[in-house]
C-alpha cells in the first residue's frame, strides 16, 4: 500500500460523499452573499478597504471547511469502516496524512473560488465607495492569498479534530468554539491576559488577510503584536499540535 494508493483511496471516500459538493458550493455562496450584503453598507469615506470588503464573508465561509474537515476525519469512525481502512493500512499515519493533503487541496481550490466570487459580488460596492482592487497591488494580493490559506488551515484543523475526537458533533463544536465563539466572546472583555489568549487561538489566522486598519487596531490591544506572519504561524502551530495529538491517538488507541 503506497502513499499514492492511500491518497487515491481517501479521495474515493471524499468524492463519494454528496456533502463534499454541497459544502464546497455552500462555502463559495456563503462567502459571496455575506460579502455582498456587508458591502451594501459601505460608502465613500468609510474606514473600509477593498480587501476587507472582499474578505468579509469569511465569518460564514470558514464554517464550510471546518465541517468538511470534521467529516473527512471522523467518517471512518462513525460509519464503522475504520477497521477496514486500518487493516489495509496498518501503520495508520499515512491515512491521516492523506486526509490532510486532500482536504488542504480541496479547501485551497474552494478558497480561490470563494475570494474570486466575493470580489465579483462586491464590485458594485467598491465602485460606490470609490475603492479599487487589483492583483498587481502587493497588499491586495497578500489578503487574497491569506484568505485562501486561512480557509485551508480551517479545513486541516477540522480533519485533525475529527480524527482526534472521532465524533462529528463533538469535533465540530470544538472547532466552532476555537475559530468563532471564543474569539467573539473574548473580544468583549479586552485585557492583557484575554488579548494574549485571543491572539493564540487559531482564529488569529484571520490576520493573514486583515487590512492595515484592522492590523493597526489589533496591534493597539494589550496582547502580542503578531502581525500577518504571526497570525499564520499561530494557525500553523495549531495544525502541527493537532496532528501530533491525532497521530498519537491513532497509533496508540483502538480504532473500532
Amino acid at each position: 500500500m503506497t502513499a499514492a494508493r492511500v491518497v487515491a483511496a481517501e479521495w474515493t471516500k471524499l468524492a463519494s460523499l454528496s456533502s463534499t459538493t454541497w459544502l464546497t458550493a455552500g462555502t463559495v455562496c456563503a462567502a459571496a452573499v455575506l460579502a455582498f450584503v456587508l458591502g451594501l453598507f459601505a460608502g465613500p469615506g468609510d474606514a473600509v478597504s477593498a480587501s476587507s470588503l472582499a474578505s468579509s464573508g469569511y465569518l460564514l465561509a470558514q464554517l464550510g471547511p471546518l465541517v468538511l474537515g470534521v467529516l473527512v476525519g471522523s467518517t471512518d469512525f462513525t460509519v464503522g469502516t475504520s477497521l477496514t481502512t486500518y487493516a489495509a493500512v496498518p501503520r495508520r499515519i499515512p491515512v491521516l496524512l492523506a486526509q490532510v493533503v486532500l482536504t488542504t487541496a480541496l479547501t485551497l481550490v474552494t478558497g480561490v473560488a470563494a475570494i474570486s466570487v466575493s470580489l465579483a459580488a462586491t464590485a458594485g460596492a467598491r465602485r460606490t465607495a470609490g475603492l479599487s482592487w487589483t492583483l498587481s497591488s502587493p497588499s491586495d494580493l497578500r489578503t487574497a492569498v491569506g484568505y485562501v490559506l486561512f480557509l485551508a488551515g480551517a479545513g486541516v484543523c477540522g480533519v485533525l479534530l475529527g480524527s482526534l475526537l472521532r465524533r462529528p458533533l463533538a469535533a465540530l463544536a470544538t472547532a466552532v468554539a476555537l475559530f468563532v465563539l471564543l474569539d467573539q466572546v473574548l473580544a468583549t472583555h479586552p485585557g492583557h491576559v484575554v488579548d494574549t489568549v485571543r491572539a493564540l487561538l487559531p482564529s488569529s489566522g484571520t490576520r493573514m488577510f486583515a487590512d492595515e486598519a484592522r492590523l493597526s487596531a489589533l496591534g493597539a490591544g494589550h496582547g502580542p503584536h503578531l502581525g500577518v506572519g504571526g497570525g499564520g504561524l499561530v494557525l500553523a502551530a495549531w495544525c502541527v499540535a493537532l496532528t501530533a495529538l491525532a497521530g498519537f491517538r491513532l497509533v496508540r488507541r483502538d480504532v473500532s
